[in-house]
């Protein structure tokens, strides 16, 4: 069995990451080696994939990386499993300029079969319509099968079914709606704790109400070719990763580059007291350093260890705003942090800042995402910054020889050379 797809909708909140973990995990209980990936530069989704799937979920990024690198990425991983399941991001076609990038666009990119995922809460043959619209917009792109969401009864699935066969698609099957499969949102998405029992109703919720073996039958593949990864240790560093509830927002391919730059030990901003050992580079990646303040700001002797570190340093948002000098919550409390920087970010009045990152940095170019509803008050426009449409943005972004730190989070796991290069 070699079952390769991609799961869509029209539009967020169809479910489409809901029904990816169930899939993921009612696969896996049928014995199925699982491997998913996530169209976008979204990192909180894979962190559950990862959970549902027990291995790593892949980033795949038109605009991240070459296409090379993700016919490489894809390759590699899929073939060490019997089903590749892709989430898409946003509606099928929404990209970065009009479709590129979108979830439609990978799918063409790598030749896999979509499945789209529909919300038919409120509806019934108008389906039809929009069934027809998606699968004849682009002619180039296979859509395989239709799995119906929010969906409670019988009579109204035949109506949804029909209206799928109307159109020539394949009707999968029909979720009903279950309160048990819900899991709780935070300000950057699905929470990131806790989730399994919410998967493991999914799964068992999937298993009852799709056909899995249709699904798999009709998405199934050749094999796509073994293909390692190209492996080049370049460095003998000692390098520090944060990771706890706090920093986790990690990219595997990002720390694969990493191993190949020395050996990584990872620690806990929240419950270390003091490093481990003085790294050759210290990464303090994003994550939820705004909902853990008084463990952070009291982890006193851990702090001032940190201002006083000489090396190298690279700091992706949630990371930058422990090295400023503070950060101030919802109700105006500032708790300090590190001191390294000079930024203070708050919590108060936030505002979703959101889009893809190009930088122009002494001679380098870096990409990357921002994604955070914190702010500063103080821009530092030592780089050029742009958005997807080219357009100067004022992100702040912090550069001294071994020191990289931005609230955009930085994608280096095709070529490490720049990042490398602004620390040396």
């Amino acid at each position: 069995m070699n079952s390769q797809f991609l799961l869509a909708a029209p539009h967020s909140g169809a479910g489409k990451t809901t029904v990816t973990l169930g899939l993921l995990r009612a696969l896996l209980h049928k014995g199925f080696r699982v491997q998913p990936f996530k169209c976008g530069p979204d990192y909180i989704d894979p962190i559950h994939h990862r959970t549902a799937a027990g291995r790593n979920s892949i980033n795949l990024d038109r605009f991240l990386m070459s296409d090379t690198h993700i016919h490489a990425l894809y390759n590699h991983y899929s073939s060490c499993a019997d089903v590749s399941i892709t989430e898409g991001v946003m509606g099928l076609f929404d990209g970065a300029k009009k479709s590129e990038g979108s979830s439609a666009d990978l799918a063409k990119q790598l030749d896999l079969p979509v499945i789209l995922i529909l919300n038919a809460k409120a509806m019934a043959y108008s389906a039809a319509a929009i069934l027809y619209g998606l699968k004849n917009f682009d002619k180039d792109l296979h859509i395989a099968g239709v799995i119906f969401n929010f969906v409670d009864s019988p009579s109204h699935y035949k109506i949804l079914s029909a209206a799928c066969e109307d159109v020539g698609l394949q009707p999968l099957g029909h979720l009903p709606s279950n309160k048990d499969l819900r899991i709780p949102s935070r300000h950057l998405g699905l929470d990131t704790a806790d989730a399994d029992t919410a998967i493991e109703a999914a799964a068992r919720h999937i298993e009852a109400h799709l056909d899995l073996e249709n699904l798999l039958q009709i998405t199934q593949t050749s094999p796509r070719p073994t293909a390692p990864l190209p492996y080049i240790s370049s460095s003998s560093w000692q390098i520090l990763v944060a990771r706890d509830a706090a920093f986790h927002f990690l990219y595997p391919q990002n720390i694969r580059q990493l191993e190949q730059w020395g050996t990584i030990t990872y620690f806990s901003p929240l419950k270390d007291t003091t490093l481990p050992f003085q790294p050759d580079l210290l990464y303090l990646p994003g994550g939820y350093p705004e909902l853990y303040l008084e463990a952070l700001s009291d982890n006193t002797t851990l702090l001032r260890q940190i201002k006083t570190y000489n090396g190298r340093i690279i700091a992706e948002c949630g990371g930058m705003m422990y090295l400023g000098e503070s950060i101030t919550d919802s109700s105006g409390k500032a708790w300090p942090m590190a001191g390294v920087l000079d930024i203070a970010t708050t919590m108060q009045s936030p505002k979703l800042s959101i889009g893809y990152r190009t930088v122009q940095l002494n001679g380098q170019t870096l990409k990357g995402h921002e994604f955070h509803f914190s702010r500063s008050a103080t821009s530092y426009p030592i780089a050029d910054v742009r958005n997807v449409q080219n357009e100067p943005v004022s992100t702040p972004l912090f550069s001294r020889p071994g020191l990289l730190a931005s609230y955009a989070h930085f994608y280096w796991g095709e070529d490490g050379h720049p990042i490398k290069t602004l620390l040396s």
